[in-house]
Order: structure tokens, then sequence, then C-alpha cells
């Protein structure tokens, strides 16, 4: 060893040895071993990207990935280092998309619900263990004893014992016609899919029932409260609970949805009874300052003086609640992920990570925490290829880790060509045979015995009727729902959505009384690529009329 190390060792002794009492009770005998050892424990080094690869990042993500725009900010040690918009807005004004620039954040929202309790949490109006009967007395569950048991907590969770996105028909795929009461009441409809606190299932109703007692707790609606209490002190200038409250709608995204090879403008659709859930409408910069605020722990303003909620509340909304299933990735030496109120959780390197997305048709978002590094990246994309924030994220992220030779966008191409090709063998194999029935002169089958109005219990009345010489759906509450209904085999057709931007074409299982008269509808997805929301698989369709 040179005697430069040596010095340096030594100069540093007794602040290790104090290190060490501190943390571990004892002293060491010999300190050289301990320097290695301390070195493998100390905190990665960043290494700031520059602003330039940056730059040559995102261009290259949009050309893979098919994306008109992408905006990103880098927030390290309570600045913004970065943040940038690329590409354009719309790709019917070709607008060029810029830092202000804003977009649906979607379900990156639910942390400012889970916010928005907490400072009531700090109130003292309510706790994160009240029931949610105290709240509001009509709250029914399927099962009374999950309905009498069912949290504040529980809402935030996803644990409630619903199947993923049970219910979410009733706020997708666009602007239906539901109230937030109507959804409050009809999910007592819904049947549980496994029991209650044992899984993770994605659950969207139950934020909606969140922002209810938001409302009913301070007497403010949910938007009003979120805006006035949380983004007004953040001075989130550009930002707004729901689009319709925007002051400004001049620079706002358009969403995109690849159809046939070829991306479209499509509207933008969530029904406004959901915002608690994914309403918010924002932009980079003023997602690094909610970003910030959360990596001081709910403080803000000038010598951070101010606060946005506690601590402890803070504390409690990045502590693991839920366990969500992970399988051991190589990729960051991931072992555990969780969900807490808000948020998503996980180990990422060694460091906890506190992360979240948002989807909506033809707009996707990202938003990670490191914050032991100060670090947050945020991907704001108007096309709907969760890769492209993923590829971006990945990247800025390595850099900090200092992992090399990992080429991220390749990567998840790769991966997407991989889940593409599979799900597409799965349509193209039922898309042939639907066909090759359309052509077939001899096969008659008596359509009209089909027609009627049916009706599910959550999702309402549902019409099948004859057009034309043709078997059609129409869902009265979602009128996007309207399509062809193209026989497959036996009492199953296929409903093949006019609105392809939708992507979610189904299976629809007529069941029939003991007449033989079609009584009933049993419906799935046909791509397992379906966006979950597309819950057809928890609908009970029964037959209520000729």
């Amino acid at each position: 060893m040179e005697i430069r190390e040596k010095e340096l060792i030594f100069k540093y002794s007794s602040k290790i040895n104090n290190y060490m009492m501190n943390r571990f009770g004892f002293i060491v005998k010999s300190i050289i071993p301990c320097v290695f050892w301390l070195l493998a424990l100390s905190p990665v080094q960043a290494q700031p990207i520059t602003p330039g690869e940056i730059d040559s990042l995102v261009e290259k993500t949009m050309k893979t990935f098919d994306v008109p725009g992408i905006a990103v900010a880098v927030v390290k040690d309570g600045e913004v280092i970065h943040a940038k918009g690329y590409g354009v807005r719309s790709l019917n004004t070709m607008q060029k998309m810029d830092e202000y620039t804003l977009f649906a954040i979607a379900s990156n929202s639910k942390a400012f619900t889970s916010a928005a309790l907490g400072i009531l949490v700090d109130e003292g109006k309510l706790k994160w263990d009240d029931r949610v009967t105290d709240f509001i007395a009509e709250f029914r569950l399927y099962n009374p004893y999950v309905t009498e048991e069912f949290t504040i907590r529980d809402l935030l969770t996803h644990r409630s014992g619903l199947g993923l996105g049970a219910g979410d028909l009733m706020i997708w795929p666009d602007s239906a016609s539901f109230t937030r009461k109507e959804i409050i009441h009809n999910l007592r409809y819904l049947k549980q899919a496994s029991g209650f606190r044992t899984r993770y299932d994605y659950d969207n109703l139950m934020f909606i029932v969140a922002g209810e007692i938001i409302e009913r707790t301070s007497g403010m609606s949910w938007e009003d409260f979120v805006e006035k209490r949380i983004m007004q002190p953040l001075n989130m200038k550009w930002s707004a609970a729901d689009y319709s409250r925007l002051k400004d709608k001049s620079n706002v995204i358009d969403a995109h949805v690849p159809i046939d090879g070829h991306l479209h403008v499509v509207p933008k659709g969530l029904n406004m009874a959901a915002n608690a859930a994914g309403g918010i409408y924002s932009n980079i910069l003023d997602m690094s300052k909610w970003v910030i605020m959360q990596m001081n722990d709910g403080k803000y303003g000038d010598g951070l003086t101010s606060r946005i909620f506690s601590e402890a509340v803070h504390s409690e909304m990045w502590s693991p609640q839920t366990i969500i299933p992970v399988r051991y990735d190589k990729t960051y030496n991931t072992h555990f992920m969780s969900y807490g109120l808000g948020w998503r959780l996980s180990d990422v390197m060694g460091y906890k990570q506190v992360a979240h997305t948002g989807g909506l048709s033809g707009i996707v978002t990202q938003v990670t925490l490191i914050p032991e590094l100060k670090l947050g990246i945020i991907v704001f994309t108007n096309q709907q290829s969760g890769e492209a924030f993923t590829a971006i994220t990945n990247t800025i992220k390595d850099r900090y880790f200092g992992i090399t030779g990992k080429d991220r966008i390749t990567e998840l191409q790769n991966q997407l060509l991989k889940n593409e090709t599979e799900a597409k063998k799965i349509t193209d194999t039922i898309w042939k045979e639907v066909n090759a029935r359309q052509n077939n002169k001899s096969l008659k089958i008596e359509l009209s015995s089909f027609a009627g109005t049916y009706k599910d219990d959550w999702f309402g009345e549902i019409l099948i009727s004859c057009k034309n010489g043709r078997l059609w759906f129409d869902s009265k509450k979602s009128p996007k729902l309207s399509g062809e209904m193209l026989f497959y085999t036996g009492n199953t057709f296929i409903v093949k959505w006019k609105d392809r931007s939708l992507d979610a074409d189904a299976f629809a299982v007529f069941t029939d009384d003991y007449t033989g008269k079609p009584s009933g509808i049993k419906m799935k997805p046909i791509s397992p690529l379906t966006d979950f929301s597309y819950d057809f698989q928890d609908l009970d369709i029964h037959r209520i009329g000729d």
C-alpha cells in the first residue's frame, strides 16, 4: 500500500470507528478491511447524464416506438436539471412540444388523492384505518363482511379482493354517463375474485370512493381540494384537477393510438367521475415541484419552511401496504415490490424506488423517484407505448447507478415485438376462423333469436339487434362500446368494435335457458394485450326483454 493511501486511511479512521459504534455498536481493530467494506456500502456517486445525451435518447426512443411527442424532466438534489419537450403535441396540428405542454397524467393522480387524505389525517378529520362506512353510509361491496371492515387505507392499496380493473367499464373507454353516485352504488354488484386483503389487483374505483370521502370530510370537491391545498401552495400554476378546469388549453397534447400500423388522434377520454383516480392535467415543470416536495418529506418553499403534509403521513404513504408479486429482476437487482398509499415501492440496486405510471387511451406517463439519491425522473408521452417511457427512465437511472453496456431501447423493443407477435398469432387464428364462417354460404345462423335487450347489474343495459342482416352490440351507458357481432362457433360470437382505436375485440358467449332461448352473455377479451380496464370478464349479462 502506498504511503498516500495509508495517510488517507488513518486520517479517516476515527470517523469510521465513530460510524461503526453509532450504527452497529462496535469498534473495528483493523481499519483497512473496514475501509473497503464501507466503500461497498457507500451511496452510488451520481454520474449526471448530459442534456445532449437525453436529447439523443429521446429522439431515438420516439423513432423506435413511433411516439409523436415526449416531455422529460430530471430533478436532482432539489433542482430541475433538465426539462424539455420533444416532437409534436399532435399529428393533426404539428405544433411543437415544449416543457409547458400539458398532459393527462392519468393514474399518477392517485398519489394526489392519497396526499389529500394525508392532509385530512394531519388535521385530525380522519384516520387511515377509519371505516369507509363511517363516511359513506351507503357504501356496499358484494361481501357484507368486507363492506363492514373496509378502511380508508384499503381504498388506496389495491387489496379489495376485486379482480384486476373490476368495474372499469363504468369509466372507460370513453366519458361514459355513469355518475360517481352510480359507480359507488354499483360496487355492490362486483363479485370478489380473491380473499379480502390477500392479493394485489389494481383497482381504479376505490380511488373514486376515496375522492368522495375527501369531499364529504372537507366540504370541498376533490377537484377544489387538490387544486387549493396542493397545487396552489406548490405554485403548480399550469395544472388542473380536470381538463375542463384548465385555464389555458392552447398547449395541450392530443392522444395518439396506432390503428392498422398508423397513428391516429383519438379523443381525450375519461369519465369525470373518475378524476380522483386519473383526472389531473399537468406538465413536467409543475410535476417537478410535486416531486421535489415529495423528496423533502412534504416540505416546500423558501428554506423548506412550509408543509403540505407531515413527515409521519409521508412515511405512511411510502411504507409497504400490499405485496406485489415480482420475479427477481437481474437488471436492477430487485427482490421486493409493494404498493404504498398511491405509490409503487421497490428495491432497486439496494435503493428504495418510489414510482407510478398512468395510462389513458393514447397517453402514458411515468414518475420515478430514488429518494436517497434525491433523483426524480418524469416522462410523459402522447402515445400509449409504455416501452417508450420505460426506455428513457431506465437509461437515465442507469447513469446514476453506474450501469453500463445496456441498450434499454433495443431491450424493450425486442420484448414488445415478442409480445405483439404472440398476441397476433392468437388473434389471427381466431379471425381466420371467423372469416371462413362468414364466407360459408351453407352455414345458416338464426341471428334474430339472439336479438333482445340485456342487462348487467353494474354496467346497465345492452341492446343486441339485427341491422341489415348483421347482429349488433350497443351499450346504453358506454356509447363507444358498439360493434358488429360475428359468428365464431356454437353460441360464441366475436364483437368487433366499430371504433378500431379501442383494440379490445371480445368473445361473447350466449347462454340458453331451459327452452334453448338465449338468456345471457359472458364476455372476455380476445387478445392477451387488451388493456385490463376492458373488464368484460366481470360482466354477468342477462336478458330482460325481446
